[in-house]
């Protein structure tokens, strides 16, 4: 499934705090923790519980929120399908990224062990 100039632009303009709620009651209605979804965005963005609290803040764009990123070099081993798409096929790098965090947030509700979650190489 190949996303679309529009899905991409979409992508881009969403509030990384309009999702964020989202994905707290995602992993909290599963019993995980505030703590391990900051944990796993940290280890994605690099961005502390701080940094993640700010970027609510500011209301950043995913567009932002990414570009202030420093994007964990093994994030290229998400893969898998989130949402009817193909991570490791999604050509745009930007959709690419908010689509690893999806899936970073579904294996956390998921029951996923964190270990799993934060791969290494």
């Amino acid at each position: 499934m190949k996303t679309t100039p529009l899905h991409n632009e979409r992508m881009a303009k969403m509030s990384f705090a309009s999702v964020y709620p989202l994905y707290v009651k995602k992993i909290e209605a599963k019993g995980r923790s505030i703590q391990e979804l900051n944990q796993i965005i940290e280890w994605l963005t690099g961005f502390n519980e701080q940094m993640i609290m700010d970027c609510i803040s500011q209301n950043f764009t995913f567009e932002t929120f990414f570009q202030k990123a420093q994007l964990n070099p093994n994030a290229k081993l998400i893969t898998g399908l989130i949402c009817g798409y193909r991570i490791e096929e999604i050509e745009n790098p930007l959709t690419q990224k908010v689509r690893y965090l999806d899936k970073l947030v579904d294996e956390l509700a998921k029951g996923k062990k964190m270990e799993k979650i934060l791969r290494s190489a």
